[in-house]
Parts: C-alpha cells; sequence; structure tokens
C-alpha cells in the first residue's frame, strides 16, 4: 500500500522553512542558519515512518543547511574585489520563490472558492413584456410647447450643425476621381506606335487632361518598352525622350 506522507502542514522542505521563519519571527534576508538547521533537524528526527521520495527531498535540504553552516563557520574567503558572497543567497532566492508562489495559489484557491458561489440565470421575460411599449399621450407632451419654444430648438438644432461644419474644409471643391482605362490607353498607344515610327514622349503627354492620364500613359510606355514593341533614346539628362516604334503598321 501506498504511503502519502505530509508533515503536519508542511508541503516540503521550502515549506517547512518558511514555517520556522515565521515561527521565530526571522529576516528572511538574515536567517541565523544555526538555529534554523537545528530546529529542522529536530523535525526531520520526529518523523518515524514517510515515503522515501518525499523523505529525500527533507534529506537533501538537511544536507544543503549543514553545508551553510559549514562555510559561514569557516573563514571569510578573500576575494579580488573584496566582496564576500553569503552562502545563504541561494537559499533566500529559493525561498523567495516559493513564498510567491505559495501566495498566488493561495489567491487563485479563494478566486475559485467566490466563483462556486456565481450563479447566473438564463432571461426568461415573456415576449408579451419584451414587446410592450408605455403609451405616448401626444397631447400632455405637447401641452406647454409654444411656438417661441419650437423655435428656440429649432435654433438650437441649427446652431449644433453649424459648428460641426470645419470653416476651411468646408471651402474646398468637390474631389471627382477620373476613370483612367489602362487597357484603353494600351490600345491607343499601339495604334499610335504603328501609324508613327518616330514620336517623342513629350508629344504623348500633349494629349493628355490629367496627371493620372500622364502617369498611365508612362506606365503604358515602360511595358511596350519591356516587350520589345518600341526603343528609346535620350542623348542627354532632361532631354526629351524619343522613342522609336518597332510595330508594323
Amino acid at each position: 500500500m501506498e504511503l502519502n506522507f505530509k508533515l503536519q502542514q508542511f508541503e516540503g522542505p521550502l515549506d517547512l522553512l518558511l514555517h520556522l521563519i515565521d515561527k521565530n519571527k526571522i529576516d528572511i534576508y538574515d536567517i541565523p542558519i544555526v538555529e534554523i538547521t537545528a530546529q529542522y533537524m529536530d523535525y526531520l528526527n520526529a518523523m518515524r515512518k514517510a515515503d522515501l521520495d518525499i523523505m529525500s527531498e527533507f534529506l537533501v535540504m538537511a544536507a544543503t543547511l549543514l553545508k551553510i553552516k559549514s562555510k559561514m563557520l569557516l573563514p571569510p574567503e578573500e576575494t579580488e574585489e573584496d566582496e564576500e558572497e553569503d552562502p545563504r543567497a541561494e537559499l533566500v532566492k529559493q525561498l523567495l520563490e516559493y513564498k510567491m508562489y505559495k501566495c498566488i495559489a493561495s489567491e487563485l484557491s479563494d478566486r475559485q472558492q467566490d466563483a462556486g458561489n456565481i450563479f447566473f440565470k438564463v432571461p426568461t421575460i415573456p415576449d408579451e413584456v419584451l414587446k410592450y411599449e408605455e403609451p405616448i399621450n401626444l397631447e400632455e407632451i405637447m401641452a406647454d410647447v409654444t411656438l417661441s419654444k419650437l423655435n428656440a430648438i429649432f435654433n438650437s438644432v441649427i446652431k449644433r450643425q453649424e459648428d460641426r461644419v470645419d470653416p476651411v474644409r468646408s471651402k474646398f471643391g468637390k474631389i471627382e476621381r477620373e476613370e483612367i482605362s489602362l487597357e484603353e490607353k494600351m490600345n491607343y498607344m499601339l495604334d499610335f506606335a504603328k501609324n508613327n515610327r518616330t514620336f517623342s514622349f513629350r508629344q504623348l503627354l500633349n494629349g493628355t487632361r490629367s496627371k493620372m492620364e500622364t502617369i498611365v500613359t508612362f506606365l503604358v510606355i515602360l511595358e511596350m518598352m519591356k516587350a520589345g514593341q518600341i526603343f528609346i533614346v535620350q542623348d542627354n539628362t532632361f532631354d526629351d525622350i524619343q522613342i522609336e516604334s518597332k510595330m508594323v503598321a
């Protein structure tokens, strides 16, 4: 039969050490190793029968405490930086981490218990109640309404609408997008190149009506040059681009 051992309320060596520190009201950053080790060994001696796996954890910690104790009894080692390392530092780090996880576990347990006290109920309002609308008596509502009050309400609404108008953007003209078909421009250029052996890029731009059409024309020229349908020459920088057609009419 498997025996699960639990030393009173202690679930491990770190839990036992934290109990001893709290019991003796010791500063966790300045643990009196001699005193704590003695009390820890007293608890181990009180263990008569235990699961070997669990017992081994307590014995490992006991060995660790004895090792720290022996280091603290020896003269401190001198280092180049003259900084003495505290033998208890690693143990303190483990205790602080364990204490943090223990607090988190306790908080989660409390939240789990609180969640068990929360209940939800599906809405069961009858359709007749949902569809009910309180009757409105227009005569009662409009009883104290006069033309002057209606005029004041109307003016306040108009004022709010005027305040929403941007005084700068409201003066902008309407921007309309000009639709330019790349396919139509390509067909036009193919016909133009067949009928004109040589022409300039500036000559093509003379017939454009907008910046977008100029961009589309330039893209068509690049595509035709890539396909080997035209050949372009520019003698000097910023000179007009001369285009030679390789297409047969």
